[in-house]
């Protein structure tokens, strides 16, 4: 199976989207060898900036050239581009609709032995809540790619969050990617399980497993948690049961934004799989997606408890 890390596919693309955009200019914590910012700074060193250990500085920098007419890119870490410079990215660059794009790699539980400082867990919840952001989270490297196209082109602040380890490819070229709109993958009428980043992949596993057992089961990838496709979970919703699964607490992240729908338009059996109310810890990414139930059999699991099987 081939794999690719959407922070490696983010990188490749601001290459090509330097190449086609002059005002593209990108930003980076000190952090550009991981970020993958490192290949638009080999061949766009004027337009590359290493704002150093200081992520605060990075966002209202980043805000500066947004004002000045450039599109910039900030990247470092989820942990710190939510956490760290929140205030920033709320006052600096959310509330006046500053046309920033900050793509944060190494979110969720699959940081790894870096542990439970560095798991960002609740980025998702935090730039949802923030007037004004849009929030995108690649489910694979054809998605990341596109991903930074559609939020160059858009105008307005986005959250872009990347992973560190490779995934599963799982979109062809032909793929189109927008903003707002959420991607079917399978279809099916005895449940759906609507999925982000990572766990797309376990939901398509998920998904054959259960047709094994005789449940023809939808598959939503909702790359976009902010704006909700509304029309895409309410399709969902027409099975008689939804879970969600996602590498991200299940507080405030995309099993928030679905069940927020339902309750308000069309009320179904939901269940969500994600991270509980509880920090990560130090370990391998496999490991840690199996403790904490981030895992296909999971998902089986959900699907049936809502089933009665």
């Amino acid at each position: 199976m081939t794999k690719i890390a959407t922070r490696e596919a983010y990188g490749r693309a601001l290459v090509e989207l330097g190449r086609q955009n002059e005002q593209v200019v990108v930003l980076d914590a000190d952090l550009s060898q991981s970020t993958m910012t490192r290949y638009f700074a080999e061949e766009f060193p004027e337009r590359f900036f290493n704002m150093g250990i200081a992520e605060q500085s990075l966002m209202g920098t980043a805000a500066g050239f947004a004002l000045s007419g450039k599109i910039p890119f900030a990247s470092t870490f989820a942990v710190f581009a939510t956490g760290r410079a929140y205030d920033q990215v709320r006052n600096g660059i959310a509330y006046p609709q500053v046309n920033v794009k900050i793509a944060a790699t190494h979110a969720g539980l699959t940081v790894g032995e870096d542990g439970a400082s560095h798991q960002a867990i609740e980025d998702i919840a935090l730039m949802r809540a923030v007037p004004n952001m849009t929030v995108i989270v690649p489910a694979d490297g054809e998605e990341a790619r596109q991903a930074v196209f559609a939020a160059a082109a858009y105008k307005g602040p986005v959250y872009i969050r990347l992973g560190r380890p490779a995934v599963p490819v799982i979109y062809g070229g032909d793929y189109q990617f927008q903003i707002g709109r959420a991607s079917s993958l399978r279809q099916g009428k005895d449940a759906a399980i609507i999925a982000c980043g990572i766990m797309v992949a376990k939901a398509m596993e998920a998904a054959d497993e259960l047709a094994a057992a005789g449940l023809e089961v939808m598959v939503i990838n909702m790359s976009t948690v902010k704006p909700l496709d509304r029309e895409a979970v309410l399709a969902a919703a027409a099975t008689g049961a939804v879970v969600t699964a996602e590498e991200h607490t299940i507080i405030g992240g995309l099993g928030s934004a679905v069940a927020e729908v339902l309750a308000t338009e069309k009320p179904v059996p939901l269940a969500m799989v994600g991270i509980r109310d509880t920090f990560g810890e130090s370990g391998k990414p496999d490991e840690l997606l199996q403790k904490y139930g981030l895992t296909a059999g999971e998902i089986v699991a959900a699907v049936k408890r809502l089933k009665g099987i």
